[in-house]
């Protein structure tokens, strides 16, 4: 059975907890208790989006039995949006990052050898996992890079959203009743009908009947004015309209990414991580000739081809004329 003691919550304004425009009559239930040590790391720069904010808080509030997906292009902001809303919560949280040989049962837990104390004889002891203390504990659970495992390897979730029982069959048969705190969440490169693109390795299209049980929400890079809020936080020493070409060289690569431009593609994008990265790398190498190129090559084109090192080496000319050499 599950642990289902019933946590004390706190009404707070969300413009308090994520720094968005709401009125202070709108608020989130934050958990009072904020020790618990699986309550997620808050980065104080991060910047939320108001309808990313909206749509998860709805989900916490009332999850009618569903789990929540978000998905979108690597370093558009899912598993950090999730990460850091949950964190403000005060939301004790699992995270588990998929791989293609992944097995439901890995969710669940394992048998390991283990002493109840110093001296005793080590016994096959069950240890929960990821999924198991979520459900247990009435923790949220983040599945990452959720549509790289085998579609029915997943749908060994399909029980537990309809809002059954988690049955444990390697653990005796040991049956759980979800705590009502527990929460879903996944995040991927696909919506679940695979990568339609082919930018992203061994993603695969999920079953049809699993996908029915997920509200999505799609994750693009933030707006430029988010940027440039974001660079000024983790780089405020650095020149304003440095920041300010940043952004932009940032988005023509991800225009190109996308293929939105049809006369030219590249296979690397900039996201919002890498972007954090180049300017502050920028600021480590100031006393480097051109150190915001510098930068940029230690940032994203060292793992560049030719062809798109060159296309970068464009958009950069471009956008910052004769200060890029």
């Amino acid at each position: 059975m599950s642990n289902q003691n019933v946590r004390q919550t706190e009404a707070t304004p969300v413009v308090d907890l994520f720094g968005i425009e709401a009125p202070k009559k709108v608020t989130a239930e934050k958990f009072a208790d904020d020790q618990n040590l699986h309550i997620p790391k808050r980065d104080e720069h991060y910047v939320f989006r108001k309808e990313f904010v909206r749509e998860v808080l709805a989900y916490i509030q009332k999850p009618h039995n569903d789990a929540m997906l978000a998905f979108g292009h690597t370093g558009t902001g899912k598993s950090s949006g999730f990460n850091q809303l949950l964190a403000r919560l005060n939301y004790p949280t699992e995270e588990v990052t998929c791989m293609e040989d992944m097995r439901f049962t890995d969710l669940l837990g394992q048998f390991v050898l283990k002493a109840k104390s110093p001296g005793e004889v080590p016994q096959m002891t069950w240890v929960d996992g990821p999924l198991t203390r979520a459900a247990r504990y009435g923790h949220a659970l983040i599945i990452n890079e959720w549509d790289l495992m085998e579609p029915g390897e997943l749908a060994g979730l399909n029980d537990l959203l309809d809002g059954r029982p988690l049955m444990i069959a390697q653990n005796g048969g040991e049956v759980i009743d979800p705590h009502p705190d527990f929460r879903l969440f996944a995040t991927g490169n696909s919506a679940g009908s695979g990568d339609e693109m082919g930018h992203y390795q061994a993603v695969k299209t999920q079953n049809l009947a699993a996908m029915d049980r997920y509200r999505v929400i799609e994750v693009d890079y933030p707006e430029p004015e988010v940027e440039m809020n974001i660079l000024a936080r983790v780089a405020p020493k650095l020149n304003p309209e440095l920041r300010d070409g940043m952004v932009k060289v940032a988005n023509e690569i991800r225009t190109l990414f996308k293929g939105e431009n049809p006369e030219a593609q590249i296979g690397i994008t900039m996201s919002t991580r890498v972007l954090r990265r180049w300017a502050m790398l920028t600021l480590d190498f100031k006393g480097a000739k051109n150190a915001s190129g510098y930068a940029l090559d230690i940032a994203l084109l060292r793992r560049a081809d030719k062809e798109e090192r060159e296309a970068v080496s464009r958009i950069c000319k471009d956008v910052f004329g004769d200060l890029w050499s």
